[in-house]
């Protein structure tokens, strides 16, 4: 039997680190996840194991490439961003993993925005509110002050989609969706690096940015795979809805952060949307996107777990109630839920006033959308956008789908379903390289769902 056409696409998140191996329809036909312990750095801060990771690629590979049913024949990255690997002129890391949650030294923060127009006036200017060691260009900076030796060292900063395909290239390479996600790098007027990123001497650190779908010949194992640069997990994400629709949308993408993307806002970031955590990422031709980001999912997994401890519940029960359309009314008018003519926040709300959990539980979604709301209002202003599509964990949600489809009922809300989003963005990506078929156009399954709480079912 003929072996099946297939790409490889590494996913690497901070928990869980998948390998896909994607036919020419864009189905899953092989995967393999794996969990790694972490290590720490010199202080003693959590970061990921670098060994582990490189050991982890090569094995994952020789164990693929010996499966004789497929026929590999192009690999891709997607992996979280905000983190560099610095290597020497010899390709070896000089450091650890430094962990994006990693406390910044305020004095050295404060310098540096004084140096450079002022924190308000440079987070605009690159569309990158101040995150500490999340804007990945500053973790250059701390280096270059606190580490002088090593940045001398340093042949070249790669974020981690880059170093993990230099492992299989040996080209160090830059991509857009990396250098173009809040690390305060990208000038977002001019279209290029900030000047502090020469001023600092910093920008020969940086490899040559290249085409998100561009991709390098090498042999491996005897067969000839293109290898593409990789890419920032948010931006991947994206592309497949840039793929199989054109007129303007926002895609609610929901985790542990709900990030709302709309690739069709041009307006700049203003000081305000900047304050209340609004940023632009690059996608992967280079366009900005707008969007701003709710902490809701991990609000939702705290508040549940309380939840269940009040009500002698487990908290797994949270993933499968039911909408009900006659709660809110009932909240609203419980005058122990209100303050200013509006429901209380749910963290502030004494759980005794529910007569059960799915009162409470509604209560919550109610406080989750009416946030989300808020949040992507940021972005939705002032544009075209009709439909929103609601991709990751609430898009299965039936109390928050519905409550946000009355929320914006002059909106087509669709929840979406695809496998693997991330993973599927970095393959199609590569799609001219390696698929002789056209672009699939049922990527995406789709629900649709009305204001008035019903929803019906299409797939397109």
């Amino acid at each position: 039997m003929k072996p099946i056409p297939v790409i490889a696409i590494f996913d690497i998140g901070k928990t869980n680190k998948k390998l896909f191996l994607f036919d020419e329809d864009y189905k899953i036909v092989y995967e393999k996840s794996a969990r790694f312990n972490e290590t720490v750095d010199e202080d003693g801060f959590a970061c990921e194991n670098l060994e582990a990771l490189r050991s982890s690629l090569f094995d994952s590979l020789r164990e693929v490439f010996k499966l004789q049913e497929y026929d590999i024949k192009a690999i891709n990255f997607s992996t979280y961003g905000a983190s560099f690997v610095y290597i020497d002129e010899n390709g070896q890391p000089l450091t650890p993993l430094y962990n994006y949650l990693k406390p910044y030294p305020e004095e050295l923060q404060e310098n540096f925005y004084q140096l450079y127009s002022g924190k308000e006036n440079f987070s605009r200017e690159t569309a990158s509110p101040a995150l500490g060691s999340l804007n990945s260009g500053l973790q250059l900076y701390r280096l270059k002050y606190e580490q002088p030796g090593v940045f001398a060292k340093a042949k070249y900063a790669l974020h981690l989609p880059q170093y993990m395909s230099y492992l299989l290239t040996h080209q160090p390479v830059s991509d857009i969706t990396s250098i173009g996600c809040h690390t305060g790098l990208w000038s977002f007027d001019n279209q290029d690096y900030h000047n502090w990123v020469e001023h600092e001497e910093i920008r020969k650190k940086l490899a040559p940015v290249v085409k998100a779908d561009s991709v390098v010949e090498v042999t491996y194992e005897g067969k000839d795979v293109a290898v593409g640069s990789g890419l920032h997990d948010s931006s991947a994400a994206l592309i497949p809805y840039l793929a199989n629709f054109h007129e303007p949308f926002m895609l609610l993408s929901t985790g542990t952060w709900c990030i709302s993307l709309n690739p069709f806002n041009n307006n700049p970031l203003t000081a305000d949307e900047l304050e209340k955590d609004c940023l632009c990422y690059l996608d992967y031709r280079g366009n900005a996107v707008k969007a701003s980001r709710l902490f809701s999912g991990y609000a939702h997994e705290v508040q549940t777990k309380r939840l269940a401890a009040h009500f002698d519940h487990a908290v797994a029960r949270y993933k499968t109630i039911e909408y009900n359309s006659e709660i809110i009314p009932e909240l609203k008018q419980n005058t122990a839920l209100i303050r200013e003519g509006d429901l209380l926040p749910f963290a502030e709300v004494n759980l005794d006033q529910f007569r059960n959990d799915e009162e409470a539980y509604h209560h919550l979604i109610y406080d989750l959308v009416r946030q989300q709301v808020e949040s992507s209002n940021l972005v939705l202003k002032g544009t075209s956008v009709k439909r929103i599509f609601v991709d990751g964990g609430f898009s299965r949600n039936l109390v928050f789908m519905n409550m946000l489809a009355a929320a914006f009922e002059n909106l087509e809300i669709f929840a979406a379903s695809m496998p693997q989003a991330t993973s599927l963005g970095a393959a199609i990506a590569l799609h001219r390289h390696w698929n002789h078929k056209s672009l699939p156009t049922n990527l995406i399954e789709l629900k649709y769902y009305l204001s008035n709480h019903s929803y019906s079912q299409t797939k397109l």
